[in-house]
């Protein structure tokens, strides 16, 4: 009877579990674990069994709230992507990190040394020239109270071997004496400054400033032997020109040495400047002819034509020399309005010998006398243009555009004379 009456109940706890069920949707697991431990516990006291614990519902409604209810695991979410924060440059990296500053004596030496003036690159391009001349005329006239033949005669010396050329130079001493025959020259200084006006005198004698005015086209034919920069100098010049406002075109008429042509257009590049060109072994005269064409065309104001470097020896390279002038004379009338000599300072008596000539065939009116930096022969200078009567347009003293500079007879005897 026990065993039926308690498998009726289990029945009516079935069912009503069932029931229970419906009506709420579902079973939560805490529910049916109640429930479970419920029924297990009303088994124990119905069949009396001695080793089943009796379980009150007090106790075990206590032992089911001590027991934390479990958490749902959720799903994973999303992971969601954050910007990455931008983290502020430490102070300290930046200060690793700068450039280094100047130190401060490198920035002392840019502020108190300014760039030199023009005249005190001259005073120290023809340094070896003072040396060789004035330096030289100073340790003679060194303490002398009275000046008498024996100094006069040493003095000559001097100027001979510093190229001041030997016509030149007795010109210069014939002068001298006879100043000193007038008591005009007492002692060595009085000497020394007379020496340097008559030289400035002669310098001044033959100078005029060349003016590009009045002649459109203004042809300009540059020539000289190969070596002294003639090349070089043509772009030099046309640099000048151009930057001082004149339209400028060159003509490449040295179709002798090798690249010469391309020298000439990587001036003209560098300067803005066209150049008329035919390739090389071509006649000079049929480039100058095109040359004039294109400068009359264009409307030019500087045409420079450059020429090949011919030897003063060269008997026919110097009539092709002179047929370039006609054929510049044909198309341009009055062309060549300056012919320029250019001159290597350093060569010193040869270049008198190259004057000489290169007068003589074609006409030269102004002359260049370049790199007067490198040499102790600086008084060439003097001697080229007292003798030929020509004046000396423009002297280079280094390699950069602005080296090349309007000579000044002035400046240049200061610069030579100065202590």
């Amino acid at each position: 009877m026990e065993n039926q009456d308690t498998q009726e109940k289990k029945e009516k706890k079935g069912f009503f579990r069932g029931l229970f069920s419906k009506l709420t949707g579902a079973v939560s697991a805490e529910d049916l674990e109640v429930a479970e431990l419920s029924e297990k516990t009303e088994t124990a006291e119905i069949s009396g069994n001695p080793e089943t614990p009796v379980v009150h519902e007090d106790n075990v409604s206590s032992s089911v709230a001590a027991e934390p209810e479990p958490e749902l695991q959720p799903g994973p979410e999303p992971e969601l992507e954050l910007e990455p924060e931008i983290e502020p440059e430490p102070v300290l990296e930046l200060e690793a990190k700068a450039e280094p500053e100047a130190e401060p004596s490198e920035m002392v030496v840019e502020e108190t040394t300014p760039k030199p003036s023009f005249f005190e690159r001259l005073k120290n391009s023809l340094k070896r020239t003072k040396d060789s001349l004035v330096g030289r005329i100073d340790t003679l006239l060194l303490g002398k109270k009275t000046i008498d033949a024996d100094v006069m005669e040493e003095l000559e010396e001097i100027l001979i071997t510093s190229d001041i050329g030997v016509k030149t130079t007795v010109e210069l001493i014939r002068t001298l004496e006879q100043r000193l025959g007038r008591n005009e020259l007492k002692d060595g200084d009085a000497l020394r400054e007379a020496l340097k006006g008559e030289i400035l005198t002669r310098l001044l004698a033959h100078h005029v400033t060349l003016s590009l005015t009045g002649k459109k086209p203004f042809v300009m034919l540059v020539i000289g032997v190969n070596g002294v920069g003639k090349t070089t100098t043509i772009g030099k010049l046309a640099s000048r020109f151009t930057a001082s406002g004149n339209k400028v075109l060159l003509a490449a008429a040295d179709t002798f040495r090798a690249a010469a042509a391309e020298q000439l257009v990587a001036w003209g590049t560098r300067s803005r400047v066209d150049v008329i060109r035919h390739k090389e072994g071509a006649d000079p005269s049929a480039v100058v002819f095109d040359a004039c064409k294109a400068a009359v065309a264009r409307e030019v104001d500087i045409l420079i034509v450059d020429t090949a470097g011919r030897l003063h020896t060269k008997v026919n390279l110097m009539e092709e020399m002179k047929k370039i002038r006609r054929v510049i004379d044909r198309e341009i009338p009055g062309a060549p309005h300056e012919t320029l000599l250019v001159l290597d300072a350093a060569t010193g008596q040869n270049a008198v010998s190259q004057t000489r000539l290169f007068k003589e065939a074609a006409g030269v009116t102004g002359l260049v006398l370049t790199k007067l930096d490198g040499t102790a022969k600086g008084g060439i200078v003097v001697a080229v243009s007292h003798e030929f009567a020509l004046p000396v347009r423009y002297i280079g003293v280094g390699e950069s555009i602005e080296d090349l500079r309007d000579f000044d007879p002035q400046e240049f005897t200061d610069a030579l004379f100065q202590a």
